[in-house]
């Protein structure tokens, strides 16, 4: 059974305020109106009371203490939050501090904390710093297009730059000061390239991993799948030049057959790069993992792990962990009999969730990577070899592990968030397992699970935890696709905090806001600070939602 905290003042999901109508029946229709129009102006007043204050806020953000210095918080990936206070101790008091509303009701922008500011993408309107104590907004950078991955800080001489991808139109770089543009980068070795996973930023260089658009444009019975790869770039991060591109398929595609006499079938093609490598600086060594190919003949760099020389893009090594999983978006067009889905069709268990390198309490050194399979495999960093697998649950197109785990190296512990959620059409073998899991670093032993239950029988209210997840202290803070966020105790799995994000909220831009789903990039914690985007509507016919919702630890005394 759940339980959640509540706002003073705001009603749990499914306790509704007594109708006012029933508690002024028997007024005048010209009292009802003489009403409606005061809570208007009221409202209207409040409102413009907010605008009122916003517009004395500074325009310039402070830039000394950064929550992240990527999508991994550090470059290993772990997810693990050293600067956030938050503790088992006091998680009980998190209380909701502020609300934005967004312009898209599936945000996929991990924020940027600073000491004073929330740098946050907004699909549809731009990059954005709010001031971190109100949300007030202190610059906007304009963009139209969809803003895709975490916001990473970066530094060009004496400046700090932030970094964000478009998910079609490439790399940006701007002045996070003021919100300047600087440069904008894009793939021109892959015709149809698709910038889904956050750069990797270092003292000189950006990495930016690729993936293709052919994997949903393959829905079109007239395209002719499939001829891209995925890969990995790098770009001079004071210029945005290029300086290698790595596909993770040498072979070039050929022509394979063809379909209704006159569209020509391609292959191989596919692997691609979803998630943000992990940057080892002792070794200059990049880790990433790919997905499956696209289009037979199948590769053995699909559903694959590397190991790349950083500063020149050498292979050092790859292993495989799924051979011959081909699958496209047209593989769920299942009346049409799509001539672009693949035959035979693989399971699609690609490595959509970042690499992450860690230790063990015993000081081993291990590379972690998880599955949608709902696999878990530990790799020794210098070779590839395999230390230990650890299944937990059925897997499938989005389902095992979607978006990424998190470490708690010190207590020598992996939470692993698993899906499992099933795409209509579409089944997976076996027996869903949704629910988060708490591993042994260094054997991959269950150490405890949570498992949740869903809200309603309705696909939107399914539990499964799909968001990547974010640790701290002795706790971590993990959000369901049912739209509930938790805090857990790190050594238990025992629920010490919920809040049911499923309802309207009061936005400080006066802009209309509802919760939604948790998926995608997760939490972003920093000092007291809980910041996490709630709604996803992209895939699984999940609720979508456009708040943003940033959380505070209330003093003890209060």
């Amino acid at each position: 059974m759940r339980s959640w905290s509540r706002l003073d003042g705001v009603p749990k999901r499914g306790n509704r305020p007594r109708s006012v109508g029933a508690s002024l029946r028997g007024k005048s229709l010209r009292g009802l109106a003489l009403l409606a129009h005061c809570l208007c102006l009221t409202l209207a007043l409040i409102g413009s009371n907010t605008w009122a204050a916003c517009e004395a806020t500074n325009t310039v953000p402070g830039l000394q203490s950064m929550s992240a210095v990527g999508w991994g918080v550090d470059q290993h990936n772990t997810r693990y939050q050293p600067a956030s206070t938050l503790n088992a101790a006091n998680a009980s008091r998190l209380d909701l501090k502020w609300v934005y509303g967004l312009s898209s009701e599936t945000p996929r922008s991990l924020p940027l904390v600073t000491e004073d500011t929330v740098f946050v993408g907004d699909a549809g309107r731009g990059l954005i710093a709010l001031a971190r104590e109100t949300g007030c907004e202190r610059w906007v950078y304009p963009h139209e297009g969809y803003i895709a991955s975490a916001i990473v800080p970066g530094r060009i001489g004496e400046r700090t730059v932030l970094f964000f991808n478009d998910r079609i139109t490439g790399l940006y770089a701007v002045d996070a000061r003021d919100g300047a543009f600087i440069w904008h980068a894009v793939i021109e070795d892959e015709p149809v390239p698709w910038y889904s996973g956050t750069p990797v930023v270092t003292e000189d260089t950006v990495f930016l991993p690729v993936a293709s658009l052919e994997v949903g444009l393959a829905a079109n019975p007239l395209y002719g799948c499939c001829t891209t790869s995925g890969g990995v770039a790098t770009f001079n991060i004071v210029t945005g030049a290029k300086r290698w591109y790595l596909p993770t398929i040498e072979a070039p595609a050929r022509v394979t057959g063809s379909h209704f006499g006159f569209v020509q079938k391609h292959g191989p093609s596919g692997a691609a790069v979803w998630g943000a490598p992990a940057y080892d600086k002792r070794r200059g060594w990049l880790f990433f993992g790919t997905g499956q190919n696209f289009s037979h003949p199948t590769t053995a760099t699909s559903d694959a792990v590397f190991a790349v020389e950083a500063k020149s893009g050498k292979v050092i090594w790859t292993r495989q962990f799924t051979p011959d999983d081909a699958y496209t978006a047209a593989c769920n067009i299942k009346a049409l009999n799509h001539p672009n889905c693949p035959e035979p069709t693989g399971p699609d268990v690609d490595f959509g969730a970042p690499l992450m390198l860690v230790k063990s309490k015993a000081g081993r050194e291990l590379l972690i990577g998880g599955q949608k399979s709902a696999e878990v495999h530990a790799m020794d960093p210098e070779s590839g070899e395999v230390i230990w697998t650890t299944r937990l649950g059925r897997g499938g197109i989005i389902g095992g592990v979607h978006w990424g785990m998190a470490a708690n190296q010190n207590a020598g512990l992996l939470f692993v968030p698993i899906s499992d959620k099933e795409v209509k059409g579409f089944p997976s073998p076996g027996t869903p397992a949704p629910g988060l899991y708490a591993l042994d670093i260094e054997t991959g032993t269950v150490v405890w699970r949570y498992k949740g239950e869903s809200r309603c029988e309705d696909d939107a209210c399914v539990f499964g935890m799909s968001a990547a997840i974010t640790a701290a202290n002795d706790v971590v803070v993990a959000g369901g696709i049912d739209g509930y966020l938790q805090v857990f105790a790190a050594g238990t799995g025992e629920v010490l905090w919920t809040d049911d994000t499923w309802r309207e909220y009061e936005s400080v831009n006066a802009v209309v806001t509802q919760g939604g789903a948790f998926d995608a990039h997760g939490p972003m914690l920093k000092d007291d600070l809980v910041i996490v985007n709630s709604g996803y509507g992209y895939v699984g016919r999940q609720r979508g939602g456009n708040a943003l919702l940033v959380y505070q630890v209330r003093a003890s005394n209060d």
